[in-house]
Formats: structure tokens, C-alpha cells, sequence
């Protein structure tokens, strides 16, 4: 079975995203070493993605070319919609569709977001591992982690990481 791994960052009070979806405030942390915190190594592990529609318009206002593009690349969406460069748009129930493509032969599936699809997911008991970056700034206010109706998880640390930069990277497994 393949493994369904949310990799993100979030601030330090929780959120993925300013309330109007922008991460920018990710790239005012100064990185003068240039660390990936552990990016490349995921994605040589893994041939998906998964992102709601919300984080897809967000990646797509990034600069350059889609950078997945030689990913297997799903977008969920509530309305059904032709597929797009790169990918496929799902409308069908996002608990459904993820039991199913678990069951396929493949690499790992990266769940980029954002917090809606991670709750659902969550919820079902569908992530694996969660490898959650916490960057050394609060916004206040902006797009959770996790939304509303996240069920209570146990998780277990399996490791975790200081960087120069101040985030702390924490892997975790369902309990």
C-alpha cells in the first residue's frame, strides 16, 4: 500500500497560509545556508501529489513553471472541471478516491493542502506520516493547519529536528 505523507510548513500559532492563501511570509525567513528541510528527499520518494483546489490556484501564482510537472498532480475540487497542464481535477468524495489510489501500484503520495483536504484526510485516518515544519513566526490570523471538525488524532514523534533558521521539524505516525 502507499504511503500518503503531509509534508508543510506552518507558523508558529498554526497556520499554512495568510487568510488570503499567500505563503510568502515563508520566504522572508532568512535561509542563507539554503537548507531544503529534507524537500528533495521527498520528492525522489514520491511519483503524486494531492491539493485542494485552493492550494493549487496558490501554486500556480508562483513564479516559473509548475514544479511538479513530472508528478502525478490531482487537484480536488467541488465542481467537476477539465483537466488542466499537468492535472487531473477530482470532484468525486476525496475519502473515496484516496482508499483507492492508496491500493495502486506507485511511490509515495505527497498531501501538499491545504487545511480542508488535510482534515478530511486526517479525519478518515488516511495520512501516514505527517512531517511538520514549524517556522519561527506568528501571523495571527490565516488558513489552520488542520480546520474545523478535526477529530482528536494520537500521533507518535517518530523524530524531530532544530534548524539554524529556528524551525523544528516533527515527523509523526498515527499512534
Amino acid at each position: 500500500m502507499r504511503k500518503l505523507i503531509l509534508y508543510i510548513a506552518t507558523s508558529l500559532d498554526g497556520y499554512i497560509a495568510r487568510p488570503d492563501g499567500r505563503v510568502d511570509w515563508l520566504e522572508a525567513i532568512p535561509n542563507p545556508d539554503l537548507l531544503d528541510y529534507g524537500y528533495d528527499d521527498l520528492l525522489a520518494g514520491i511519483d503524486t501529489t494531492l491539493m485542494g483546489n485552493s492550494t493549487y490556484q496558490v501554486v500556480l501564482g508562483m513564479e516559473g513553471e509548475f514544479p511538479y510537472a513530472d508528478k502525478i498532480n490531482y487537484v480536488f475540487s467541488r465542481s467537476a472541471r477539465p483537466d488542466a497542464p499537468y492535472v487531473q481535477f477530482v470532484a468525486e468524495d476525496p475519502v473515496a478516491f484516496v482508499r483507492s489510489l492508496k491500493q495502486t501500484d506507485g511511490q509515495g503520495i505527497w498531501l501538499i493542502g491545504g487545511g480542508q483536504i488535510n482534515t478530511i484526510l486526517l479525519n478518515a485516518g488516511l495520512i501516514d506520516e505527517l512531517i511538520v515544519s514549524v517556522a519561527p513566526i506568528v501571523l495571527g490570523a490565516g488558513i489552520p493547519l488542520f480546520g474545523d471538525g478535526a477529530a482528536e488524532t494520537p500521533l507518535t514523534l517518530v523524530s524531530s529536528r532544530a534548524f539554524d533558521t529556528g524551525f523544528i521539524q516533527m515527523i509523526y505516525q498515527p499512534a
